[in-house]
């Protein structure tokens, strides 16, 4: 899955975090040149929570130097928040020149934003904020770069429906009032006459959002933030609705132990199959919310980075309306994994107060025919790779801090703590 054509120069903003450390050493990997411009905010967020990765996270410019060493290749760090410092990311454009920005500069946890009001208010604070500033930034640099985004699979929401999930957009059909049914208003040219007694208007319209936090609502705005400045200002623009990632390694952050990735297991950032891998690795009972009946699409990391690489070198036409892409592989039961992963381990599961504000069961059905289209081979969950993330997880048990295993952020106030 090379690029076709030449190298990018390619802005990953957030590359420090989960998912864009791995894809920016994936994009240097395929000779593209990549900047990562990151405020480090994530390595703060550890320091909040008293919680850092499992695996152990080097300084960022000990993981540069290590990705030279190894790859012989060099990625430029610029430390920015670009939330904030407006002036700062147009110069950086319109120095560098990219032809590509690829947007991970959000707070990327559910539970994280609901945790107090403050974490509401900074989510959304930063989250929307970066978001506008980069779109305001690619106008003002008056380059033709394209955005990549990367969203979420929680901007539907997670309501069973009946049917499947369309990749960003809706096809409706909406009635015409009254009199000018009557009338067979000329909606459009038709060749069949029958057409002109048209009673409905049929259009594609923004799958309508449900978001289930504050993170996922900063996603919904980002989405109309893109319409709208993809529509006025002829802004290309890829957003990528992806499930919840899993796994730890790709190919590129298992050169030296330097360079590998973040493995988030706490009730605030850990995502729910890692917390399980993790559990089982040390023996804690496999904490499922409520009945486990939450059904959720997923993604492993490596085909998360393997995706972002077909967005980038797959821009949409300059005239194009905002593309949106179904970044998930497989949907599955939490029950079910849990299940699995029990009987892997022989870890027993254990049900808790589900600290969620969600429906106890939901069915899921997501079409992600686009990535498969352009050549997306999906890496599916198996016996392996779990078990491959429960050795690395093993490996580095030592490093797991028991109390913050649990959840501690919730969704109604009367389980709120009282913000300071």
């Amino acid at each position: 899955m090379d690029y076709i054509g030449e190298p990018k120069k390619i802005v990953v903003l957030g590359g420090d975090g989960f998912v864009g450390w791995p894809t920016a050493l994936h994009l240097s990997e395929k000779g593209h040149e990549v900047i990562i411009v990151d405020n480090l905010s994530r390595r703060n967020i550890d320091n909040e929570l008293e919680c850092e990765s499992l695996t152990p996270i080097q300084p960022i410019g000990i993981r540069l130097k290590a990705w030279k060493e190894v790859s012989g290749k060099t990625i430029r760090f610029v430390r920015m928040d670009v939330a904030l410092e407006y002036d700062q990311l147009v110069q950086l454009l319109a120095k560098e020149k990219p032809t590509t920005v690829i947007h991970f500069a959000e707070q990327r946890a559910a539970p994280y934003s609901m945790k107090t009001s403050k974490h509401k208010r900074y989510t959304v604070n930063n989250n929307v904020n970066a978001t506008n500033n980069i779109l305001c930034a690619i106008i003002d640099s008056r380059l033709d770069i394209h955005l990549v985004h990367l969203g979420t699979m929680g901007v539907y929401g997670y309501n069973t429906v009946g049917i499947k999930i369309p990749e960003g957009y809706l096809q409706v059909d909406i009635p015409l009032k009254q009199d000018e049914a009557d009338n067979g208003v000329d909606v459009a040219k038709h060749e069949d006459p029958a057409a002109s007694k048209q009673t409905h208007v049929g259009m594609e319209i923004y799958y309508p959002p449900r978001p289930g936090s504050v993170y996922h609502m900063t996603k919904v705005l980002d989405a109309q933030m893109f319409e709208y400045f993809n529509r006025n200002d002829r802004v290309r623009i890829t957003d990528l609705h992806q499930g919840i990632v899993w796994g730890t390694n790709t190919p590129e952050t298992a050169k030296d132990e330097r360079l590998v990735n973040r493995f988030d297991y706490d009730g605030d950032y850990g995502t729910v199959l890692n917390r399980l891998l993790m559990q089982a690795a040390i023996g804690h009972p496999l904490t499922v919310y409520g009945t486990g009946g939450q059904t959720r699409a997923f993604i492993h990391v490596r085909d998360s980075v393997r995706c972002i690489e077909i967005a980038v070198t797959n821009p949409p036409p300059a005239d194009s309306r905002v593309l949106i892409f179904n970044q998930m592989t497989e949907c599955h039961r939490v029950r079910d994994l849990a299940q699995l992963v029990s009987s892997l381990t022989n870890v027993p599961i254990e049900n808790t107060e589900n600290p969620r504000n969600e429906a106890a069961e939901n069915g899921l059905d997501v079409e992600n025919a686009k990535f498969l289209a352009l050549g997306l081979k999906p890496t599916k969950l198996d016996e392996g790779l779990l078990t491959e993330v429960i050795q690395i997880a093993k490996k580095y048990s030592n490093r797991c801090k028991l109390d913050r295993i649990m959840p501690t952020s919730f969704w109604l106030n009367n389980k709120q703590p009282k913000s300071a």
